[in-house]
């Protein structure tokens, strides 16, 4: 059995990798809508319903009609070639641990559904640049969408904006501050001011002009 405290949590660009997803159930599905925005995705089901071709329309998602269990280990060998994942969730347990035998002899990780695979996949958050994940490494995926429910309620919008001021003003001060420490000090001014986060609330144009305030107030203060 895998040791989850060996799993590591890692942003990997997936935009040039081969994920293959067979079954088109309710895991199936979900895994679809997500790795098919990032990736290169190709699903093998014996039926589709229109989720998948709006996917297909959409992100170029390759549908395969094919029953999986009736397809031999060449065919399958086939279809899975040169995937960086393969995530088998059919309903028979017995077609998916043979779909990871033969990703496994390729070396090709695998996101399982009745078992600890090589990949776990995460509550994701997204806020423009910022992302979080959440995981019980399997143990319990109903509390990790728990966990996203109750950190979305702080991870607001403004998180968004927030970073794109702070890499606005990191490259301003990089050219009008030349000590590092003075730089960061005023970044997480700019960070922990009420003012500036009550701007964004109402703008993200406010909330700049909030924190260009803050800055202007600190160099002049340090030409003095």
């Amino acid at each position: 059995m895998k040791d989850k405290n060996h799993f590591l949590p890692l942003l990997i660009d997936m935009s040039d990798k081969k994920v293959v997803i067979f079954g088109s159930g309710s895991v199936g599905e979900r895994k679809a809508n997500l790795f098919s925005e990032y990736a290169k995705v190709t699903v093998v089901s014996r039926s589709f319903y229109n989720n998948f071709f709006e996917l297909e329309q959409k992100y170029g998602t390759r549908l395969i009609k094919a029953d999986a269990g009736k397809l031999t280990d060449e065919e399958i060998n086939d279809i899975i070639k040169e995937a960086f994942l393969v995530i088998p969730a059919t309903n028979d347990r017995s077609i998916n641990e043979r779909i990871v035998s033969l990703a496994k002899s390729f070396g090709i990780l695998t996101n399982e559904v009745d078992a600890i695979g090589d990949v776990t996949v995460p509550a994701v958050i997204k806020r423009g640049d910022l992302t979080i994940s959440i995981s019980t490494t399997g143990s319990s995926p109903a509390f990790s969408r728990f966990t996203r429910q109750q950190v979305e309620k702080i991870i607001t919008p403004e998180f968004s904006d927030m970073i794109k001021i702070q890499d606005e003003m990191r490259t301003y001060l990089k050219s009008e501050v030349p000590d590092q420490k003075d730089r960061k000090d005023i970044l997480w001014n700019i960070l922990e001011s009420k003012d500036v986060w009550t701007a964004l609330e109402e703008s993200y144009e406010k909330g700049f002009k909030t924190a260009q305030d803050i800055v202007r107030e600190k160099i002049s203060r340090k030409v003095r």
